[in-house]
């Protein structure tokens, strides 16, 4: 006889605990790619000297938004397969806000938005897409009684 399973599959899986993982969140990636311009590259390369930051903040990865003891370990991190993946990642443009949007499917395709009062009156909103469909089926509908309209009239003469 074989021992019973006590505990539940999610316990050991290390996926799940990674991906909920906070201790050394950093930022994200739009977030980055605002630091990434020049003049906010320049304030990170002449940042004061902080007790509280490792290596007094004086050695920073600016992809990576991390502190680093010392310059030998920044060395290190930039050779890493995590600083380089952070890098290829960067390299794709963040989504803007209109993006986003228009990816929702509330403006149209010249980018304006309607209404005030929080909904959409524009052809993408999924108020008029019901609306539309709606009509559709109260025009086939309408159709198909004519339809039998005229065949019950053939049927008859």
């Amino acid at each position: 006889m074989t021992r019973v399973r006590r505990k539940r599959m999610h316990c050991n899986n290390k996926e799940l605990h990674h991906k909920y993982k906070t201790k050394r969140r950093t930022k994200d990636l739009d977030q980055i790619q605002e630091d990434l311009l020049p003049e906010n590259r320049a304030k990170f390369q002449n940042m004061p000297e902080d007790e509280d930051l490792p290596g007094l903040g004086q050695h920073y990865c600016v992809e990576c938004s991390k502190f680093f003891v010392n310059d030998a370990t920044l060395k290190e991190h930039k050779r890493a397969r995590e600083h380089k993946r952070r890098i290829r990642d960067l390299k794709v443009p963040a989504y803007t806000q209109k993006e986003a949007e228009a990816g929702a499917g509330l403006t149209t395709d010249n980018g304006k938005s309607f209404g005030t009062s929080g909904q959409i009156a524009g052809p993408q909103s999924l108020l008029s897409l019901k609306q539309k469909n709606e009509e559709t089926k109260a025009a086939k509908a309408a159709k198909v009684a004519a339809a039998s309209v005229q065949a019950m009239d053939v049927a008859v003469v």
